[in-house]
């Protein structure tokens, strides 16, 4: 059983009986004597996908969880269900973009480095890569001699998702995209 001083970002415990991974994680440490850290610690719900805060001391004891992660590829979407092949056993997995959440804006069918958390059998999560390249569909068109710190205009991508760009990139080219902060991060 992990304490709550050995939480890290990513670390998945068991809540309620719920799944929770850890978001964010905060330590404070009281400056009088005999006052032990607290953690604060923001946990997302892996099955609802609702926010928790919860403080904790550092050796209050939490339930982990045994979560399964499988390397995935994405296969096609089809009218709101995302379908993700198993590369292990090359089996079919389909999640809706509900269960996708925020994760859907950055799908596409040649990134790799996808991962779906399995928790009792059932797909709980998605992983994604650090980084999303995609296409930009939709944008203003480009300045001439616009450099490349100068002000930046909204681009719709591939996926729907819209994101602030440089105002020297035109429609059709691949971008790199923060999938953590949603933010353009260069050219691809």
């Amino acid at each position: 059983m992990p304490k709550a001083s050995e939480l890290k970002k990513g670390s998945i415990v068991e809540i309620d009986a719920n799944p929770h991974m850890v978001e964010g994680l905060q330590i404070s440490t009281p400056t009088a004597r005999g006052g032990s850290s607290l953690y604060r610690v923001r946990f997302r719900n892996l099955s609802t996908k609702q926010k928790l805060d919860k403080t904790f001391k550092g050796d209050d004891m939490l339930k982990p969880v045994d979560v399964e992660k499988r390397d995935v590829q994405f296969s096609y979407e089809q009218q709101g269900s995302y379908t993700f092949m198993d590369l292990s056993d090359y089996s079919e997995m389909v999640m809706l973009r509900e269960d996708l959440g925020d994760a859907a804006n950055y799908v596409n069918e040649d990134m790799e480095g996808i991962q779906i958390l399995m928790c009792n059998g059932r797909m709980i999560s998605v992983d994604l890569p650090p980084v999303a390249e995609l296409k930009v569909e939709e944008c203003s068109p480009g300045i001439r001699g616009a450099s490349a710190t100068a002000r930046t205009k909204p681009a719709t991508l591939s996926t729907g998702l819209v994101v602030q760009v440089p105002e020297y990139l035109e429609p059709g080219e691949m971008i790199r995209v923060d999938t953590r902060t949603g933010k353009f991060s260069s050219r691809a």
